[in-house]
């Protein structure tokens, strides 16, 4: 995994976001309605809640809004329900992108989803047809210049809480967890005050796709783009070495 922590993707995409924080706070929202009506509003018995809130201050969400979410989600039982959808496809080069969303409205989704694969000179496939190119797992990156531990005691803190895999890239420090233990391992490096730039149960890539052709990279941009775009689209992972 060496290379590719995605550490300056993640910080680009962090910039983004810094200038649409409305669309962002909008899907964290919508995680945390989600997980309170599974698993109720109390962070410290809902794992869930507890890895979403965390998520949502690492972007900048301010700790009112979070209340807020929770409480709604909790206190309103006409609220909006949303239901988890995943969407598999191909993109320029045999790249493969899986989108996962949360949506009121399946049909909308689903059309808006594969009009952004379409517009990329992609398409979407079956259920299965590339998710088997990747590995669930948790992922927690760790900015170098945010942390004051040496690596050595960052690697066993998450080694000690049960991660599988430490990374020490050039400015940033990987983790790796199985999805069960995320939760745990991501609790003890908070606990243990590192601070994390990203924590998620994500879709890594066993291979990665390299785009030579001018007019592939545009269109995968494009599709990238458009789905990014789409207020149900909570998630985009994809094999495409950018």
């Amino acid at each position: 995994m060496s290379g590719h922590s995605k550490f300056a993707n993640i910080k680009h995409k962090k910039e983004k976001n810094d200038s649409a924080k409305g669309k962002i706070f909008t899907r964290l929202g919508r995680e945390i309605a989600v997980a309170v009506k599974e698993g109720g509003p109390d962070v410290n018995n809902n794992s869930k809640l507890k890895d979403i809130v965390a998520k949502a201050k690492s972007n900048n969400m301010p700790n009112d809004t979070i209340e807020r979410s929770i409480k709604k989600a909790a206190g309103d039982v006409n609220s909006v329900n949303y239901e988890a959808v995943t969407y598999e496809g191909y993109g320029p080069g045999g790249t493969a992108i899986i989108v996962e969303a949360l949506t009121d409205n399946k049909n909308r989704t689903a059309a808006n989803i594969r009009n952004a694969f379409t517009k990329g000179n992609g398409n979407v496939g079956t259920q299965g047809c590339v998710s088997f190119m990747f590995d669930k797992k948790g992922q927690i990156i760790i900015d170098k210049e945010e942390c004051e531990l040496e690596a050595d005691d960052v690697m066993m803190t998450a080694l000690d809480a049960g991660a599988e895999d430490f990374s020490d890239e050039e400015d940033s420090y990987e983790v790796i967890t199985a999805p069960d233990d995320f939760s745990i391992v991501r609790q003890a490096l908070e606990d243990a005050g590192i601070p994390m730039l990203e924590a998620d149960v994500t879709m890594i890539p066993q291979t990665w796709v390299e785009l030579t052709d001018e007019n592939d990279i545009k269109m995968i941009n494009r599709t990238l783009d458009l789905l990014d775009d789409d207020d149900d689209v909570q998630n985009v992972y994809h094999n495409w070495d950018e």
